[in-house]
């Protein structure tokens, strides 16, 4: 299979997982606010079908934030106290599906704000979103681009963060110097794999090999087998989606592996904790936090009572929390500090405020817009992120560091390894 995939069809989640996560609830009827000016939210994500596991879990978190910040008056513009309507429109993530979405959440509900996931359908729209200066976002700074002013990405920064995990071993175990790569090959993957070949260069981590699988791989026991027979000191599972994850860690757990683990996602890491071990799963080390955690109660993290928001998405939604449960709502968190900064909801001055923003209020601390360097456009908010680590069966934050500045200072070397697998 070539390495040379385009950007405009670069995820394909596995279906039996999003049809997994699609049953932890249905939807829940929404009922309008009984006031005379609501502010409109358009959600135009995938909510059935193949992408749906980076969709349906983000409208519970999404649906929660709206429904806590309403209870204490909605936001406030101006003089006003203003509730929040979230309105959302399944994509299937299709571009024709996105665009009889956007234009009836645009024209029909008269949104102020459109969130969306990433390409195609978030690109393919965007013509028709920029005519009518429309702020929109996307999980995806590879989607950013000059011909799309007003499309920003304030929270993700896929695949950057990811420099993160190998850092930390570099810093914590420097006796570890030998990598594996496993993931599919997608665009997901390779640009994933760009960003650790880049992390294990600077680290002086030895990448011996990278096995890029396709989609029609159900058995992953021989996929395994052949990197450990190699001995690596690590086992990268890149950014494989959710159920590659499960299945990859399932076999290095049976197959006796005795090394470091470290990933991109870790999603419903608590069924991997039963097919393995709590001792197999000690240390490996991923992105995504939940939020009772204690560092996300500190001084200097931008999200309202994130413990509370994950104790009720816990309750309502049992085992549906992944790495977009909180991205939508961390994307409104910060979209309502537009909205209040400008004393106004209507797209473009929202977007204006929070584009003066400096620093911008990320949910992981304060951070800068950025961009122009790779993408041709300052639409990226980015600074800090959490590297995760498994202790005693539970999701830990051990350090949280500043990407940014690394990336300062071996982007160029970031730019060479995109290129080397024709993903930039």
């Amino acid at each position: 299979m070539s390495n040379k995939v385009s950007r405009r069809n670069f995820i394909k989640a596995s279906a039996a997982g999003a049809g997994a996560i699609a049953a932890t609830g249905a939807f829940k009827a929404r009922t309008a606010m009984a006031k005379d000016e609501v502010i409109k939210v358009g959600f135009c994500v995938d909510l059935t079908g193949d992408a749906a596991a980076w969709g349906l879990p983000g409208l519970y978190g999404a649906d929660i934030w709206a429904e806590e910040l309403n209870s204490r008056g909605g936001i406030k513009v101006g003089d006003k106290m203003l509730p929040v309507e979230i309105i959302p429109y399944d994509d299937q993530f299709d571009i024709t599906k996105a665009t009889v979405g956007v234009k009836k959440l645009l024209f029909e509900d008269e949104v102020s704000f459109m969130i969306m996931l990433s390409s195609p359908p978030a690109t393919a729209v965007q013509d028709i979103l920029t005519r009518n200066e429309m702020i929109s976002t996307v999980l995806s700074p590879a989607d950013m681009s000059p011909d799309y002013p007003y499309l920003y990405a304030p929270v993700e920064t896929h695949p950057f963060y990811n420099v993160s995990g190998i850092d930390h071993i570099a810093r914590t175990n420097p006796e570890m110097k030998t990598m594996s790569v496993i993931t599919q090959n997608d665009y997901i993957g390779l640009v994933s794999l760009a960003m650790y070949r880049a992390a294990a260069e600077v680290a002086g981590i030895e990448i011996i090999e990278e096995k890029l699988f396709g989609f029609e791989t159900i058995d992953f026991a021989p996929v395994v087998s052949g990197v450990l027979a190699k001995n690596p000191d690590i086992l990268c599972w890149d950014t494989a989606y959710p159920d590659y994850v499960n299945l990859l860690t399932e076999q290095a757990f049976q197959q006796n592996y005795q090394g470091q683990i470290v990933t991109c996602t870790l999603d419903g890491y608590t069924q991997m904790l039963e097919k393995s071990s709590t001792a197999f799963m000690e240390g490996a080390i991923w992105q995504f936090p939940d939020f009772d955690d204690d560092a996300m109660q500190a001084e200097g993290i931008n999200f309202a009572k994130p413990r509370e928001f994950f104790q009720k998405y816990e309750k309502r939604h049992p085992n549906a929390w992944n790495a977009v449960s909180w991205e939508y709502a961390a994307i409104l968190e910060m979209w309502k500090d537009g909205v209040e900064a400008a004393g106004d909801y209507n797209p473009m001055p929202t977007f204006k405020a929070l584009k003066a923003m400096s620093p911008v209020p990320h949910v992981f601390g304060d951070c800068e817009w950025w961009g122009t360097e790779m993408f041709g456009i300052d639409n990226i908010a980015i600074g800090n992120w959490p590297v995760v680590q498994m202790k005693n069966g539970k999701a830990t934050i051990v350090h949280m560091m500043d990407y940014k500045a690394w990336l300062d200072e071996h982007l160029d070397l970031t730019i060479s390894h995109f290129k080397a697998l024709d993903v930039y």
